[in-house]
C-alpha cells in the first residue's frame, strides 16, 4: 500500500511553503514592531491545561482534542490552540512578576475536525497575547498589530473586523440566563446539537450554522441589553480607539466566543473569499484564564490567526529560487567549482551547483530552476581567473575576474 499522510494533514512544499514562510516572516516582523516578544511552548500539554481553561462542555474538549496516555499513564493532549499553553508557560516560569507581558508565538495546532479546504486536523497558527493590562488600550493595541499585518500583506481590502462585547462576568452571566429563557421557548425547533448546547453552553448556539437554527438565532436577545454600565463604557472605549486609529470595523451583536475564558471584547477578521471558512483571525479578552489555571486574577487579551487560510487569500509568490548556477565544463574541475561556490556564499550570494549534464543541459536546468545567472567554470577560466557570467533573464554576458565577479553579483543581490 502506498503510504499517504493521515487524513486532515498534508505536506507543505514548493510555492505554498514559500508563502507560509512569507506570512510567518511578516507576522514576526509586525509583532516585534509592536514590542511583542517570542515564546515557544511544547506541542503537547497535560490534558488539564485545556480542560480547565477551555471548559469541559466546549466542542474542543468534548470532540476535537487529540488526547492520549503516555507510558507513565499521564493524560496528554496535542495543543488545540495556543493561548492556554502560553498562560500555562507564564505560570510555570513565574513570569507574572514581570507584568505586563507581550508575547507572540507560532506553530502547529491539532483538532479532530471534519477536514475541508482551509480546515485541517493539523494546522498552523500564529498569535499574540498581552497579559496584565486591564485597560481598553490593550485591546486596541493587539487589534492595531493585526491590522498592520493585514495591510503589510495587502489583505486589508479582503478582510473585515467584526467586534462585539460579552461584558464582564456579571454581564455574561445575565446574558446566559436570558439566552436560556429565550431558547427554551423554541427548544423543540432547534437542531439536536443546539439543544445539547442549551444545557451546557448556550452562547455557542449563536455560532450554529444549521439552517433550522437561523430563524431563532436572528430573534434572540442581543448581548448589548445584558451589559452593565462598566461593560458598555469599556466597549465604547475600544471602539473609539479603533476609530482614532482608522481601523475599520462593524459591530456584530451575534458574535460570541464559546470558550469559557472569554469576556468583554471578542472579535474576528472575516473574509468573503473563502466560503464557509470565513474567519481568518479570532480573539478577544480573557480576564479569567490565568485564574482558571490556578494563578491569581490576571487580565489578558490576544488573538490567533490561521496560516493555512491566510495562504488561500494570498497570491502564490514568484519562484524565489534566484540563485547563481555554477556550470562546469568538465568533471575534473568540480573541486575548484565547489571552492568558488563556497566563496560566493560567504559573500551572501545565493548559488547552486548544477550536478550533471553537458554545458547545454546544465544551462537548461539552470533556466528551469529560475536561476538569475549562469557562471561557467572550466580549466581555462580557472587558469586565467576570468569567468563567463551570463544573465539568464537578459542574455547579457560578461567576462570578469573573480573580484569583479563577486562585486557585480553582490550589487545584483543587494549584499
Amino acid at each position: 500500500m502506498k503510504l499517504q499522510p493521515v487524513r486532515g494533514t498534508r505536506d507543505i512544499f514548493g510555492e505554498e511553503a514559500l508563502l507560509f514562510l512569507e506570512i510567518q516572516s511578516q507576522f514576526a516582523y509586525w509583532a516585534q514592531i509592536h514590542d511583542f516578544q517570542p515564546i515557544e511552548t511544547p506541542i503537547f500539554e497535560f490534558s488539564q491545561v485545556f480542560k480547565r481553561s477551555l471548559g469541559d462542555e466546549t466542542d474542543i474538549v468534548n470532540k476535537e482534542m487529540y488526547t492520549f496516555a503516555d507510558r507513565s499513564g499521564d493524560s496528554l493532549t496535542l495543543r488545540p490552540e495556543g493561548t492556554a499553553s502560553v498562560a500555562r508557560a507564564i505560570l510555570s516560569n513565574s513570569m507574572l512578576r514581570d507584568l505586563p507581558l507581550k508575547l507572540y508565538y507560532s506553530g502547529p495546532m491539532f483538532r479532530h475536525e471534519r477536514p475541508q479546504k482551509g480546515r485541517y486536523r493539523q494546522f498552523q497558527q500564529f498569535g499574540v497575547e498581552l497579559i496584565g493590562v486591564d485597560s481598553p488600550i490593550a485591546d486596541i493595541e493587539v487589534l492595531s498589530c493585526a491590522w498592520s499585518f493585514f495591510k503589510a500583506c495587502s489583505l486589508d481590502s479582503k478582510v473585515q473586523l467584526e467586534i462585539n462585547s460579552l461584558g464582564d462576568q456579571e454581564s455574561r452571566d445575565n446574558y446566559r440566563t436570558q439566552l436560556v429563557q429565550y431558547f427554551n421557548t423554541c427548544k423543540n425547533q432547534l437542531s439536536e446539537e443546539s439543544q445539547k448546547r442549551l444545557l451546557s453552553n448556550p452562547l455557542r448556539i449563536l455560532d450554529s450554522k444549521e439552517a433550522q437554527d437561523q430563524e431563532w438565532i436572528q430573534k434572540a436577545p442581543p448581548v448589548q441589553q445584558a451589559l452593565n454600565n462598566q461593560s458598555l463604557a469599556f466597549f465604547e472605549s475600544v471602539l473609539k480607539g479603533l476609530t482614532d486609529l482608522n481601523i475599520p470595523f462593524v459591530v456584530n451583536p451575534r458574535l460570541v466566543r464559546g470558550l469559557d475564558y472569554y469576556n468583554h471584547c471578542v472579535f474576528e477578521f472575516t473574509t468573503t473569499h473563502l466560503g464557509s471558512q470565513n474567519a481568518v483571525l479570532s480573539g478577544g479578552r480573557y480576564n479569567n484564564l490565568v485564574e482558571a489555571l490556578g494563578g491569581p486574577s490576571t487580565p489578558g487579551v490576544g488573538w490567533a490567526a490561521g496560516t493555512d487560510r491566510l495562504a488561500l487569500l494570498l497570491e502564490k509568490p514568484q519562484n524565489q529560487s534566484q540563485t547563481v548556477a555554477i556550470i562546469t565544463t568538465s568533471p575534473d574541475v568540480s573541486g575548484e567549482a565547489l571552492i568558488l561556490l563556497t566563496q560566493l556564499r560567504q559573500h551572501g550570494i545565493p548559488s547552486q551547483l548544477i550536478y550533471s549534464g553537458n554545458v547545454s543541459k546544465q544551462l537548461k536546468k539552470a533556466d528551469k530552476r529560475h536561476c538569475s545567472h549562469a557562471l561557467l567554470v572550466g580549466q581555462v577560466e580557472l587558469t586565467s581567473d576570468t569567468f563567463n557570467l551570463k544573465n539568464l533573464k537578459t542574455g547579457q554576458q560578461s567576462q570578469l575576474n573573480k573580484e569583479s565577479l563577486i562585486k557585480e553579483l553582490r550589487v545584483f543581490y543587494g549584499r
